[in-house]
């Protein structure tokens, strides 16, 4: 499997990444395409997409990109307890999410906000944890999209689990796209360094589990640098575990739209996980509590501002006669009502009841949480106390 083609930043203006490992880019940072015999299988895969896909992913980005600086936004005005920003990571969001299937899995970490919003997830449904209103906020039997995960790599294991279930299930290897199904699971360069990382690897490489591992590499695990993660790329874990691996420039959309699909369609057919490093850069603050400027340069922070990945779309567009302005002023106007969506609907979630925390706890009813629900409630009834949970901090 190729896993590498020519485009990788290499030397530069001050701040320039010192790692210029090759990586798969089907469009330049300025919005050229990219045509090189290495990379002529990938861009097979996005030769069918239209100006009206381009746009249709462009739309995305800007979208997701309004919901993270809302979210951000209502967090330092109180609204929110926490939120963890994901700008400049909307192309390897949306383009890898471009590449599923209905009928496919996503187990997400915490900043997956563009693969949620292709997946439809509503967006205030989006904040409800971070809000402190609910401990997931959707139903992922609607989706097929799970919870979002705060402990750092423990989703990848459910992952795993979960594409061997659908193997086992046989669901994977008929050759029918409507019917084959597959498994994604999002994480960052810091987990990698967890052990469940490593265990899903396991599992997954042994059974031959369909299942896409798509790490974002976005240069920061909060405050520590790749460099202190691993001596080596990120994806050359995966072939240590007899998983076929690929980086991939994670602010070309269309690179990760097709390493996405060329992985999916392998776990569709049987032929089990892929390993994709998606390199590109965290621009805002690990979470909300986060403060990057004590430990990134503005150098750094200036050569990643220069290579947005959602300013690569407009300029490939502009290239191809793509851009239309009347359209481009409806993208804004979408983004605005989302805005004003995102503000309204958050501000008026109520407060849980107290009693929910006993809900979801078993997917059966289980004796010692009935019994504690039933104590809970007298108690309630005897002190008189309203124990309604306080939403988010004020």
């Amino acid at each position: 499997m190729p896993h590498t083609t020519p485009g990788a930043p290499a030397g530069g203006p001050d701040g320039a990444p010192a790692d210029v490992t090759p990586l798969v880019q089907l469009v330049s940072p300025t919005g050229e395409r990219v045509v090189e015999p290495d990379n002529a299988a990938y861009r097979s895969r996005v030769d069918h997409l239209s100006a009206g896909d381009l746009r249709d992913m462009y739309r995305d980005m800007v979208l997701t990109r309004r919901f993270d600086d809302e979210a951000t936004a209502l967090q330092r005005q109180g609204e929110l307890a926490l939120y963890a920003q994901g700008r400049g990571q909307e192309a390897a969001q949306v383009g890898s999410a471009y590449a599923l299937a209905p009928q496919d899995f996503v187990f997400p970490s915490y900043r997956e906000h563009g693969v949620l919003h292709v997946r439809g997830i509503d967006p205030v449904d989006r904040l409800r944890m971070y809000r402190g209103q609910d401990h997931g906020g959707w139903d992922p039997a609607e989706s097929n999209v799970h919870l979002y995960t705060l402990v750092i790599g423990s989703h990848v294991l459910h992952a795993t689990g979960y594409a061997m279930g659908i193997q086992r299930d046989g669901l994977v290897g008929h050759g029918d796209p409507e019917r084959d199904a597959a498994v994604i699971t999002y994480f960052g360069d810091g987990a990698t360094s967890q052990g469940d990382v490593s265990e899903g690897l396991v599992f997954a490489g042994v059974n031959s589990a369909p299942v896409v591992f798509f790490c974002q590499n976005n240069q920061w695990a909060i405050s520590e640098p790749t460099s202190r993660q691993s001596p080596a790329p990120l994806y050359r874990r995966g072939e240590g575990f007899g998983v076929p691996s690929v980086r991939v420039d994670g602010n070309d959309v269309l690179a990760c739209y097709a390493v996405t699909a060329e992985a999916l369609e392998r776990a569709h057919a049987g032929g089990g996980p892929t390993f994709i490093e998606a390199y590109t850069y965290r621009m805002g603050a690990h979470t909300t509590s986060d403060d990057p400027t004590r430990y990134r340069e503005r150098a750094e922070e200036e050569y990643w501002r220069q290579r947005d990945p959602i300013d690569r779309v407009a300029a490939l567009l502009r290239a191809e006669d793509g851009w239309d302005e009347a359209w481009a002023a409806e993208v804004d106007a979408e983004a605005e009502a989302l805005g004003e969506r995102l503000r309204t609907g958050v501000r008026e979630l109520g407060a849980p009841p107290a009693t929910a925390m006993f809900e979801h706890v078993y997917a059966t009813e289980h004796a010692q949480v009935t019994a504690e629900r039933a104590w809970f409630e007298q108690y309630e009834s005897e002190t008189g106390h309203a124990t309604a949970g306080t939403g988010a901090t004020r």
